[in-house]
Formats: C-alpha cells, sequence, structure tokens
C-alpha cells in the first residue's frame, strides 16, 4: 500500500492516530503477538513516516508487548572426543553467505514425549539453511541435518561453529564436515555466550511459537515447528537486515552483486 493511498489521506491529527493504532494492532495479531515496538515500526514505515519512539508510545496505550526470551536446554555431556578451537570468537557477522555457520540442538516437550530441533543458520543473513526434527537426539539427526546444508554449497568452504555438546565431538561429525571442507570451531565449556547467534535463535522460537502453549501429540509439536522455521526464514523481518526476512535479505544482496 503506498504512502498516498490510506493514511496521507487522513486529514485531522485524531483520525491518523486511530487508523495507525488500528495498523500496528493489526501487525501485532498477524504475527502472533511476537513484534516489539521496533519491528513493528519497521513495518509501519511501509506506510507513513514514523519514529520508532511513537510506535513504541502507541504500543504502550495499547497494552501490547513483544514477547521475550527464556533459557534454552543444553546438550553437553562432558568430553566425549575431540574439542575444536573456538576460531568464531563471537564474531557473528559474515560478508556473504556459507561463510559463517552455526548449529546446536534444542529439547521440546509435548505430551507424547519429547522433540528435538537440530538447526544450521548462516550467519550472513540469520537464515536457517538446513535442519532436521527427530524424537531422539542421535547421529543420525545431525547427519541429516548437514547432508541438507552441504548440498547448498558451491565451492564455498565455511566454518561450522557449535558448543560442545556430544553430537559434535563425535568422530563421524568430524570426518563430514572434512569430506566438505568445513571448518569446525567450538565454544568454550560452558560458555553460552559464545554461540549466542544460535541461542537467539531458540530463544525467539520458543518465546513466539513453544512456551506456555499446551501440545498433546508429536505430530502437532513437530507441525508447529516446521510452520514457525518457514515463517522466521521468509516473513519475519529483522532490524538488523533493513526490516527483511532472511530470504528477502539474501535475494536482496545476491541482486545487488550481480548487478
Amino acid at each position: 500500500m503506498a504512502r498516498s493511498s490510506f493514511f496521507y489521506h487522513l486529514k485531522p491529527k485524531s483520525d491518523k492516530n486511530v487508523a495507525i493504532s488500528q495498523k500496528i494492532e493489526e501487525i501485532y495479531r498477524k504475527n502472533d503477538e511476537n513484534y516489539g515496538y521496533r519491528r513493528i515500526t519497521l513495518e509501519l514505515r511501509k506506510y507513513l513516516i514514523i519514529n520508532h519512539k511513537r510506535g513504541q508510545a502507541i504500543m504502550q496505550r495499547l497494552g501490547l508487548k513483544g514477547k521475550s526470551k527464556q533459557k534454552k536446554y543444553r546438550s553437553y555431556q562432558g568430553k566425549v572426543g575431540h574439542i575444536a578451537d573456538n576460531l568464531l570468537q563471537r564474531d557473528f557477522t559474515a560478508t556473504m553467505p556459507n561463510e559463517k555457520w552455526v548449529t546446536d540442538i534444542t529439547e521440546f516437550k509435548c505430551a507424547e514425549g519429547k522433540v528435538y530441533l537440530s538447526p544450521i543458520k548462516d550467519l550472513f543473513n540469520n537464515e536457517i539453511i538446513a535442519y532436521d526434527v527427530a524424537r531422539s537426539p542421535n547421529f543420525e539427526q545431525i547427519t541429516r541435518m548437514l547432508t541438507q546444508a552441504v548440498n547448498r554449497l558451491a565451492g564455498e568452504k565455511p566454518i561450522l561453529h557449535s558448543d560442545q555438546g556430544w553430537q559434535y565431538q563425535m568422530m563421524g561429525y568430524q570426518e563430514i564436515l572434512k569430506k566438505y571442507g568445513i571448518t569446525q570451531s567450538m565454544s568454550r565449556k560452558g560458555n553460552c555466550l559464545d554461540n549466542g547467534a544460535m541461542e537467539s535463535f531458540f530463544g525467539r522460537l520458543k518465546t513466539e511459537c513453544y512456551f506456555g502453549k499446551r501440545f498433546e501429540t508429536f505430530e502437532q509439536l513437530e507441525k508447529v515447528i516446521h510452520e514457525y522455521i518457514h515463517y522466521y526464514n521468509n516473513e519475519r523481518i529483522q532490524v538488523k537486515l533493513k526490516g527483511l526476512s532472511p530470504v528477502e535479505y539474501r535475494t536482496q544482496s545476491l541482486n545487488e552483486i550481480r548487478i
């Protein structure tokens, strides 16, 4: 919708404020009450000129607040294999796709039992480029995830960073990385900030679609996880990505390179 087609036809200030409030509520509900004032403001800027302070003030008046993050499950079980050096050193920036990847595994619960998610995130645009959902955190899950990830490579040799979870210390895991020219990096023991980029995704995912909800079956929970990752990659805008979703940012960046 062009700016001139709606908001700028509203002459009285009171009418414009009502319209903005309604649009804020629409964006907030559409995104399952997950967006805070920064993302709401970015969405509003597609329709009108507005600063984040005004967006925040209207949200506060409406009683709207983005959900906050909570802690995650950890898979560390001690030293069971080779520990790689921390090459990433908390530098979560990348200048191109498939330069730096991060991974981890997290646990969900439903009435029927536990479900485990193992994703890989590309630090260039925060996109989840590969993932696997399983009912036990086994090596086969990691293998399936890696197979998806390496199929995206076209000669690139990324760094793949993880914590010291038992999966990443296994010789089989490290042999797959070596086969495809992927350099392994690991967080220091017990230091979650070393893999903060992956931690933040898990926290956001659970806050936005898991915490406070009850799931009766494996299928119900797995469906929600699949749908959220699709939404996160393709629709959920990010402030650090100039108000674009991960896929939009990657597409725009690659188009600019070709030009």
